[in-house]
């Protein structure tokens, strides 16, 4: 069964690619997942604060307004404390997966700010870096700013980056767009080589007991995964840009769902946290089955079938999906 896919112009042996996160700090973990048949890689994220630690521009933008309350300045920790490697150990890590794995090593910046994101997307180019993934974490929490405004945030540190660099770029999305379809267009015609759907916000929580604001990571599960399924059908064959889908993939249903929507690679984090790299295996073969088992020939087949552009209710995709929805549940069922 050839399950190969091509992704930011690198081809792939199949669509499956962990995302960013705390496995991929180690080079033996990351020699696991290829073993276990990933095809490619996202390294955990350099973060802004570690470009330049004197710069307080995303720390700026968090604590905009809290010198109006004393108590709030808490909230935050001091830039330097974020997280205790700096970009040369980034760099680095970079040097030594490449040297130790044979499937592509994609790179991720997450922040806000151009400011050293442009040097340090260089050395990472200079490090190895097949790809890079921008991570824009940025919440506009100030009542002065305009949509308008933060749309171009993105458009311009995409801009900037891509003018630096020669290897694909990728730009991880949010869903909190107000046209996402449009902003996707955007993105694109300023250089995004793919779009990854969608970044996962963390929420804080709130520790009542202690009147403290609290750190809150929950893994994902599959339901999570229809926001992203239900935009990269939208958008497939519509843009010319690679599709990546990420949150919410655990099974090998859940990865075919991801491609025949029209996505290139399924990313998946939470599921190999839960219940480690070698699950990789276990995805694959179940792909590999159900494919075998309703006559496909390739993967390729399979991809952008249930796009709204192949379907034959395209408005599934839209506002009458919602009305079915209303009008299908029944509470003597529950």
């Amino acid at each position: 069964m050839d399950l190969s896919t091509t992704y930011l112009g690198l081809e792939l042996k199949n669509p499956i690619v962990p995302s960013s996160s705390p496995l991929t700090r180690h080079i033996s973990t990351l020699r696991e997942m290829e073993d276990a048949g990933a095809a490619g890689v996202v390294l955990y994220s350099l973060f802004e604060e570690e470009i330049n630690r004197a710069s307080h521009t995303l720390d700026r933008y968090l604590t905009e307004g809290t010198e109006l309350y004393a108590e709030a300045l808490s909230y935050f920790p001091e830039a330097p404390s974020y997280r205790d490697v700096g970009p040369e150990a980034y760099l680095d890590h970079i040097r030594k997966a490449k040297s130790a794995l044979d499937m592509p090593v994609i790179a991720s910046l997450n922040g806000v700010s151009t400011g050293g994101w442009i040097r340090y997307a260089r050395q990472i180019e200079e490090a190895g870096a097949d790809a890079l993934e921008l991570n824009i974490y940025y919440i506009p929490t100030s009542l002065e700013i305009s949509s308008a405004e933060v749309e171009q945030i993105y458009i311009d540190v995409l801009r900037d980056v891509k003018s630096s660099v020669s290897i694909p770029v990728a730009l991880k999305m949010n869903p909190y767009f107000s046209a996402i379809g449009t902003m996707s267009r955007r993105l694109v015609e300023a250089g995004a080589n793919g779009l990854v759907f969608f970044n996962r916000f963390y929420q804080p929580d709130l520790d009542l007991e202690n009147l403290d604001v609290t750190p809150n990571l929950i893994l994902s599960n599959s339901a999570e995964m229809r926001l992203p399924l239900r935009w990269i059908a939208l958008l497939y064959g519509r843009i010319d840009t690679s599709l990546a889908l990420t949150t919410g993939i655990h099974t090998s249903e859940d990865a075919l769902k991801a491609v025949a929507a029209g996505a290139d690679v399924a990313m998946l984090a939470s599921e190999l946290l839960r219940n480690g790299v070698y699950r990789i295996q276990d995805i694959l073969g179940g792909m590999k089955d159900w494919l075998l088992q309703n006559e496909y020939e390739s993967l390729d087949q399979l991809r952008g079938s249930l796009s709204q552009i192949n379907v034959p209710a395209p408005a599934a995709f839209e506002r009458a999906n919602y009305i079915r929805l209303i009008g299908s549940y029944d509470p003597a069922y529950f």
